[in-house]
């Protein structure tokens, strides 16, 4: 069987383009390192299409519809199902989030947090309650800036960086984050507009780092942001522990339970009797 990383890859024409900002894929904390067999648990399918999510950058989109469209040997249907299955294997859960944007408005955003590493639902719901894990031991991880441009080829080829060009330019990619950009605003400001080949990626990107350095700007308050778990499937809302597997009832397949049956009107007659009687036994108390 061909290795998924070779059939997942996407061609240079065809590359993933970004969700609306604020939305789109979302990695995990605490990912470790990534191995080849990372994915060697799943079926070919969803190991291939796990790849492929996995090299994508952060705020990438990753819906079922996006993913077919660069995965031709799957349809939007087998992505679908690909993606139920990598939540119930415990590599994604989907969620809204409350943020407040740059000009001081909120809005919901629809994320999907990805986890290289499977995880159980009590690891998702102590990270989609905001008390993150602790990261696994092991090699000291990069910094933002350096896994900003360590994948940045993965948003447009003509711009991938090898490790000593990540290197060079992390201290410049840190001021933009420093000073309130996030990453996909900086991957935009290092792919928009760019000639039809790029002969010196490291060089284009310094000049654009330099250049288009965003002023500073006043740090948002912190604030927990209000997450909302959503079914991987239907995106019906939830709370964690009520999806388990990232999946509500309807989608596990369970029965709901049983409606409770009518009382009949002597039962209710009944029970408003002794509600009167409990109520008259205080004043009998204090006579």
């Amino acid at each position: 069987m061909a290795d998924a990383k070779t059939i997942a890859a996407p061609h240079p024409a065809h590359v993933p383009p970004m969700a609306k900002p604020g939305y789109g894929k979302r990695g995990a904390p605490g990912q470790p390192a990534p191995r080849r067999e990372d994915f060697a648990h799943l079926r070919p399918r969803e190991a291939q299409i796990a790849t492929f999510i996995d090299r994508l950058p952060e705020g990438a989109a990753m819906d079922a519809k996006t993913l077919a469209a660069h995965l031709p040997a799957y349809g939007q249907a087998a992505c679908r199902t690909a993606l139920r299955h990598l939540s119930e294997a415990g590599h994604l859960r989907r969620v809204k989030e409350r943020l407040q944007s740059a000009d001081g408005t909120w809005q919901w955003v629809t994320r999907t947090y990805f986890s290289r590493a499977p995880r159980g639902d009590a690891w998702w719901e102590r990270v989609l309650s905001g008390d993150a894990p602790p990261a696994p031991a092991g090699r000291p991880a990069r910094s933002r800036a350096y896994a900003l441009l360590a994948t940045l080829g993965r948003t447009d080829p003509r711009m991938t960086l090898s490790d000593a060009d990540c290197a060079a330019l992390e201290p410049l990619a840190s001021e933009w984050l420093e000073r309130g950009a996030d990453e996909a605003e900086v991957v935009r400001a290092l792919t928009a507009g760019l000639p039809p080949q790029v002969h010196h990626a490291a060089a284009l990107a310094r000049r654009r780092l330099t250049g288009k350095l965003p002023p500073h700007r006043e740090p948002a308050p912190i604030r927990t942001p209000l997450r909302i778990a959503e079914c991987t499937v239907c995106a019906a809302p939830g709370r964690p522990e009520a999806l388990p597997g990232g999946l509500c009832r309807d989608c596990r397949g369970e029965p709901r339970p049983p409606a409770p049956a009518a009382l009949s009107p002597e039962e209710v007659r009944a029970r408003a009797a002794l509600l009167r009687a409990i109520n008259r036994e205080p004043e009998r108390n204090h006579a």
